[in-house]
């Protein structure tokens, strides 16, 4: 299929896109701040607009963009992966891992010792269960294997967070932050978040150089091999980077679903399949994205954001799934 937009000009409309949301993020709220206001609190000239936007909005907004684009950037090597445009972030186990994680730290009271004790939970977990997901899997060749012990994982982690839900003594508190979890959000986010998620950008400028790889990827393992790619070692890095990078989105944000999904393919209809322009529009744009839909889940009265990424990223995937032969 023909490109919809010449990639040359794809980067700096994100770019723009970015900004432009960035400043909206920052100005609404209980308080609105005009972009006068925003500037003066940047620069610390107004106390009351400084304390607003460093304290609260700005990590807020950078989690925001982390998150959106380690889970966009990851679904982009899920679907090189599995040569599916169907593929995201979510089938290996590895947001499932990252949230059983955090509701059992939560379940056993570890927030109350340190708040950092849960997103490290989110991560371990996360990084258990692509573990585990890799060695029922290995046995067999090829990633349909791996893809069906992700499925059986998932389906697995789903049923010890219910039984944490049903057997820990929970006050409300610790209700309250399971629900987070769960249904992904923002609120709260602080620049110790910001830290957590930082390694993200790692994740990123080590994935670009590997784009010419996966577009070989794309042809089908034999292929690639015949070309001269290690695929095994490729695979490795893929898979590592993928987990990596969506365990620290899940440990900051909890699950938000389908962007991994949502942003690839939209980005792949508009500049073409080429994996090395594509992996940096994926991270600015999985950024925007969740940035977009956290301002419409404030707009909704406080909508979660997983609420809002899946009520856009459903009827897209039930589109695909109609698209696709």
């Amino acid at each position: 299929m023909k490109p919809i937009l010449p990639a040359r000009l794809a980067l700096p409309l994100l770019l723009v896109s970015v900004v432009v949301l960035a400043v909206i993020s920052l100005g609404v709220g209980d308080v609105l701040l005009g972009p006068g206001r925003i500037i003066d609190g940047l620069l610390r000239r107004d106390d009351f607009a400084a304390t607003i936007l460093w304290q609260i909005r700005l990590p807020r907004l950078c989690v925001a963009l982390l998150v959106g684009g380690a889970l966009a950037a990851s679904g982009l090597v899920m679907q090189a992966y599995f040569r599916n445009s169907l593929a995201s972030p979510d089938l290996l186990g590895v947001s499932s891992g990252g949230t059983a994680g955090a509701v059992i730290a939560i379940g056993l009271g570890w927030a109350s010792v340190n708040f950092m004790f849960v997103p490290m939970a989110a991560v371990a977990g996360a990084l258990v269960a692509t573990g585990a997901v890799v060695v029922l899997a290995r046995q067999g060749a090829g990633p349909e294997r791996l893809l069906l012990a992700g499925i059986a994982l998932n389906a697995l982690l789903g049923a010890v967070t219910s039984y944490v839900l049903s057997q820990a003594a929970l006050t409300y508190e610790r209700n309250a932050q399971i629900l987070f979890w769960l249904l992904g959000g923002l609120d709260d986010r602080t620049w110790e978040h910001v830290a957590m998620a930082a390694p993200i950008l790692l994740g990123a400028v080590l994935l670009w150089p590997l784009g010419r790889q996966m577009d070989l990827l794309s042809l089908g393992w034999r292929e690639a091999q015949s070309l001269g790619v290690n695929v095994v070692s490729l695979h490795r890095k893929l898979l590592a980077l993928a987990t990596l990078m969506t365990a620290l989105a899940t440990a900051v944000a909890g699950t938000v679903g389908f962007v991994g999904l949502v942003v690839p393919h939209i980005l792949r209809l508009l500049v073409g399949p080429e994996h090395r322009r594509l992996v940096p529009l994926a991270i600015v744009g999985g950024g925007a994205f969740v940035v977009a839909c956290d301002l419409m889940g404030r707009a909704a009265g406080g909508l979660r954001l997983g609420i809002v990424t899946a009520l856009v990223g459903g009827p897209f995937f039930l589109w695909l799934l109609r698209r696709k032969p």
